[in-house]
């Protein structure tokens, strides 16, 4: 499963929420709108930006928050546009005109959604109904309380450290490995060594996987989509390979010591009660398709 973005949901007043966290802030998905209208909740949101209120709101917001904001295009849109009947604002438009943060919007076919810092979510909420953004508040403040919530949040920390000790990995390569190739052969040799880990620890290299996963295989790899047990082996798998590089070992022999290292951490690990809470917290918490 993709963890590259950490997204989960609320109910507030029995109606779902997505969350999706960016960076450091928790953004709320713009579904509020269903609150209003169920059947076409993308005119509720184009209705309440296209307000001047809303415009002027949104725009001080970018302001005071976002350094890149675009306000000369801001001020062209608020002196010759806004007021006039004819003048609508979605989401992707206000995004792409005022390079605005505020609200993020991504579609295509893997589309996350459309979501909203919550000072701008609050903000619609109460233009739906102040009731409604109570509830809402409610809910918000106590996902953010929420321990399984927040364990989720240490682990995207910990898989962006694993990709950070890749590059240990890959520097070893490159200090050890690539000097002795040709340069043809040093266009492959990084692929090669990370297919050496796929090998020992998932039975097949990248390009296996990617033949038997074609669908998965459009939006990620092989490492993106496995459990929470073998990004903690590859993890340690990253760090004996290099070590074995460096120590001037053969391909063959260190594929064969990190297998057998990688098939004995997972004896353990399999039935180790901190892996098996991590893994209920993933089933808990909704993952980003």
């Amino acid at each position: 499963m993709r963890r590259d973005i950490i997204k989960t949901e609320i109910n507030v007043n029995n109606n779902k929420i997505g969350i999706l966290r960016i960076g450091d802030t928790d953004y709320i998905s713009t579904d509020l709108a269903k609150y209003s209208n169920p059947e076409n909740p993308a005119n509720v949101i184009i209705h309440w930006m296209s307000n001047k209120g809303t415009f002027d709101y949104i725009g001080l917001w970018e302001q005071l928050n976002n350094d890149n904001f675009n306000f000369t295009e801001f001020r062209e849109i608020k002196n010759n546009e806004v007021g006039y009947s004819s003048f609508t604002l979605s989401p992707k438009r206000w995004i792409d005109r005022t390079n605005a943060i505020g609200i993020y919007s991504k579609g295509g076919k893997y589309s996350i959604g459309t979501f909203a810092h919550p000072d701008i979510a609050f903000e619609f909420a109460s233009w739906l109904s102040p009731t409604f953004k109570l509830y809402l508040i409610k809910e918000f403040e106590r996902l953010k309380k929420n321990e399984a919530y927040q364990e989720k949040i240490e682990w995207h920390a910990n898989r962006i450290l694993a990709k950070t000790n890749y590059l240990v990995h890959t520097d070893a390569i490159k200090n050890y490995i690539v000097p002795l190739l040709t340069e043809k052969q040093k266009q492959y040799v990084y692929a090669e060594e990370a297919d050496v880990l796929n090998v020992a620890l998932f039975g097949m290299t990248a390009k296996e996987w990617r033949e038997n996963n074609p669908e998965l295989a459009r939006d990620g790899n092989i490492r993106d989509y496995t459990d929470l047990v073998h990004l903690v082996i590859l993890n340690n798998l990253e760090n004996s390979n290099a070590e074995f590089i460096k120590l001037g070992m053969s391909q063959k022999e260190r594929l064969i010591r990190l297998n057998d290292s990688a098939r004995k951490q997972m004896e353990i690990l399999r039935n180790n009660n901190g892996i098996k809470e991590l893994e209920n917290i993933d089933k808990y918490l909704i993952e980003t398709q």
